[in-house]
């Protein structure tokens, strides 16, 4: 085991966190906001979402892009690593497209005033309102298989909508090194479509006249190795050539997906750098094009934890701190229910005090929630400082895949989440109250026999 090492643990942090040894606050901060009178206004837990953190990690997208591909690109975010009103406007105000998976993200971006041209639906096994909902309000459509392609087609040919774009999401048959349940591209995924499935759906987009423009495919999530995209990439190509003997059709458009990892702990540190993943990508497509002598088509990459997750930061207060025979227990008021990612993946999860976070360790620490399960321990292990019940802990990297998968567990209310800039922070989701619980139900009926 490491020691606490506060130094390597604020590099998890988003960038404008500062330290009592820079703030003179005595506390946390980030963005300028004492994240102790944050908690005290707000209660706990507590989510924060730092702007200019996600400013500056686009901003290493852009540049990166810029610098590596010498045709057109596009940013897709992919909402379901967070999504809600304030994060969709975010989106289309820095002029990226958003990924929406079904019915219920596109009406978030819709309402927020995200226009069609830049929504992206995405999903496998589309309902039909979820294919109606993306006829009515997205400007491409990701199709993931045959019979939902025929579905579409049979939607559209009532008219009344302009159609979107439409790609086809293929299953390269390889898989990113990451846990087995975020792989998405491996030969036998629930994902996509073989390649006899690719051009059968090429053909059947031709007899219908439905507009074509790109080829799409997925790894998976939190990879840091980018090395395995480069056989999926050659699978892509390759198969653009084939369709294009047998079809004269090709791609305007070739989506890579996302999946770009983050440091979670400071044991991950240093995680190799956007610039790097997006030179890779860009070098071996524009490279592979240009020995298959294909046209260069415009790349579009869709981050979403690799821009949010360092953006976000986790606030609990401590409850009860115990000691069993080989653990020293830190019982927080937040857990499984609002990220169930340990719990799922084994995700690991670093955390510092919010008050003096330069004290020294006392030792190992499990950090764990209140919930009936064993498997609500957000933290293992992790040098900590000492704590007494009503302190508050911060645990960066929260802003991925952890609200967005949130549940009512035990009865839980789901968390509020500010948004953090020019020193101020503004309620951007309310935190759920004992009443939202019961919004959906309905009583039996007096007469009958219980």
């Amino acid at each position: 085991m490491k020691d606490y090492d506060l130094r390597r643990r604020l590099q998890l942090c988003p960038f404008t966190t500062t330290t009592e040894a820079d703030s003179g606050t005595g506390r946390l901060a980030i963005a300028g906001c004492d994240l102790g009178r944050l908690a005290a206004e707000h209660g706990t837990p507590l989510y924060l979402y730092d702007q200019a953190t996600m400013d500056a990690t686009l901003n290493q997208y852009r540049e990166a892009l810029a610098a590596s591909s010498p045709g057109q690109w596009d940013l897709t975010y992919a909402g379901k690593a967070f999504l809600c009103l304030a994060m969709a406007q975010w989106v289309h105000r820095r002029g990226l497209l958003l990924d929406c998976s079904g019915r219920g993200e596109l009406a978030i971006a819709t309402a927020a005033g995200v226009p069609r041209s830049q929504l992206v639906a995405h999903g496998v096994n589309k309902n039909p309102a979820d294919l109606a909902a993306a006829l009515s309000s997205a400007g491409t459509l990701v199709v993931d298989n045959l019979p939902e392609l025929a579905s579409f087609a049979q939607l559209a040919s009532k008219g009344g909508e302009p159609l979107p774009d439409l790609w086809l999401r293929l299953r390269p048959g390889v898989a990113v090194e990451a846990h087995a349940y975020t792989q998405t591209g491996q030969e036998d995924s629930k994902f996509g479509m073989s390649p006899t499935e690719a051009l059968e759906a090429v053909r059947f987009c031709h007899q219908h006249s439905l507009p074509l423009t790109g080829l799409h495919f997925h790894l998976g999530s939190q990879f840091r190795d980018p090395e395995p995209l480069g056989p999926a990439l050659d699978y892509l190509l390759d198969l653009t050539v084939t369709l294009w003997k047998e079809t004269g059709w090709s791609p305007q458009v070739i989506c890579p997906g996302g999946g770009w990892g983050v440091a979670y702990h400071e044991d991950d540190l240093p995680h190799p750098s956007i610039g790097s993943y997006v030179r890779f990508v860009a070098r071996h497509l524009f490279e592979g094009c240009r020995k298959r002598q294909l046209l260069p088509p415009r790349i579009c990459l869709e981050p979403g934890r690799s821009l949010v997750a360092r953006a976000g930061v986790a606030l609990y207060r401590v409850g009860t701190v115990k000691q069993t025979l080989h653990r020293r227990w830190i019982l927080v008021d937040g857990g499984l229910a609002d990220n169930p990612r340990p719990a799922l993946y084994g995700a690991r999860y670093s955390a510092l005090p919010v008050e003096q976070a330069e004290r020294p360790a006392a030792g190992p620490a499990w950090i764990a929630g209140p919930y009936c399960e064993s498997s609500d321990v957000l933290i293992e292990a992790l040098p900590l400082p000492a704590v007494q019940p009503g302190e508050l802990l911060a645990v960066p990297v929260s802003g991925a895949y952890q609200l967005s998968m949130a549940s009512n567990y035990n009865g839980a209310c789901k968390p509020a989440a500010l948004w953090l800039g020019d020193g101020q922070a503004r309620l951007v989701q309310r935190r759920q109250v004992v009443d939202d619980l019961t919004a959906r139900d309905l009583p039996l009926q007096a007469a009958m026999n219980l």
